[in-house]
């Protein structure tokens, strides 16, 4: 169990991270410069907050009203760095052995060749970082973190120094070895809202320093509290909301009228939100559905599988995704566009 609560100030910035995650794998997104990656420094020691206290596992390892602050090789805590950080100079086995500096000789060679082996990098031991992959260098980067057996598991953009054809194969064997090899709290940070939803199990969205919304990631991916929070994950389509009809559940955005499914949340809301992927379209044959309505394209953006489009009902303008299948047929006559209710989501304009 990891409870920060913390401030830190840097010239023209003021981190205020407060949130707590449990034994599962918790993702930090949000934009550059915004305090993912500080965060991750002050939990292991590397930077000093100003104020506030920092609890693993029931043990402060910071805290400014009584003075606490545990030096990092105290903490038990694991670091793997966006770059590894792996010594060029040392082979596999040595790297991976580097943080058992207090055990004997024997027992050093015995536990890192046990974690060698799960890492499926047997016969690699004497090679050098130059000499393996990224995915092989990320495997020991994991493996000297893992083997000091740490309380904490903390990744700094682990995938960000990877070619793009090898990430997918590579986060899934990341997952794998966490699941298989340990146990405690995991914080991943990452820029990649997909890459998120993927690994994690619970995700906190920052913006200019704070925690703007934390939960179970479908909770926050899928339905975002505000506009900022919106935006982080990639929602284009943001609309101010002129009128509510609580009876009926209706919304009115831009001149046209909207069915939603869900309430509106009990404090303030002047927003709705729905993504892109959400909207569908639906030949003009098929049974009328709820928020239905005929549209024009105004232009597009053609993708090797999918197309980006963007689409004017009424008065307002649409972000939609049009696939493969469909680019070469959907034409405004033939189809029309549905905004399901469920996909309809209530914002607030607060960060």
């Amino acid at each position: 169990m990891l409870k920060v609560s913390i401030t830190k100030e840097l010239k023209n910035f003021t981190l205020e991270a407060a949130f707590e995650t449990g034994d599962q794998i918790t993702a930090i997104i949000g934009p550059s410069g915004c305090g993912k990656s500080l965060t991750l420094q002050c939990i292991a020691g590397l930077q000093k907050p100003d104020s506030g206290e920092i609890i693993l596992n029931k043990r402060t390892v910071f805290q400014s009203k009584n003075n606490i602050n545990v030096k990092p090789n105290k903490r038990n805590i694991g670091y793997v760095f966006q770059d590894y950080a792996l010594f060029p100079h040392l082979t596999i086995e040595q790297n991976i052995q580097y943080g058992l500096k207090r055990e004997d000789k024997k027992t050093r060679r015995v536990k890192a060749m046990n974690m060698i082996k799960k890492l499926e990098l047997a016969g690699y031991e004497n090679h050098y970082p130059s000499q393996l992959s990224g995915g092989q260098k990320q495997r020991v980067a994991l493996g000297r973190t893992l083997i000091t057996e740490p309380d904490i598991l903390l990744l700094d953009e682990p995938f960000s120094a990877l070619d793009h054809h090898v990430k997918h194969s590579l986060e899934q064997e990341l997952l794998h070895m966490i699941k298989e090899n340990f146990s405690g709290t995991v914080l991943l940070v990452t820029h990649n809202i997909e890459e998120a939803y993927r690994l994690s199990d619970k995700v906190l969205i920052y913006h200019q320093g704070k925690v703007i919304q934390a939960g179970e990631k479908d909770d926050v991916l899928r339905k975002p509290k505000t506009t900022s929070a919106a935006r982080i994950i990639g929602c284009k389509n943001i609309f101010p909301v002129q009128s509510y009809d609580q009876n009926s559940q209706g919304v009115t955005v831009g001149g046209v009228s909207l069915k939603t499914s869900e309430k509106p949340p009990a404090s303030s809301f002047s927003h709705i939100g729905i993504r892109g992927e959400d909207i569908l379209f639906t030949p003009r044959s098929s049974p009328i559905a709820i928020n239905q309505f005929d549209f024009s394209i105004k232009h597009t953006v053609p993708g090797i599988y999918q197309t980006q489009a963007v689409i004017e009902i009424g008065s307002i303008m649409l972000e939609v995704v049009i696939s493969e299948q469909m680019v070469n047929t959907i034409e405004e006559k033939q189809y029309q566009a549905i905004l399901p209710p469920g996909k309809i989501f209530f914002l607030n304009d607060q960060t």
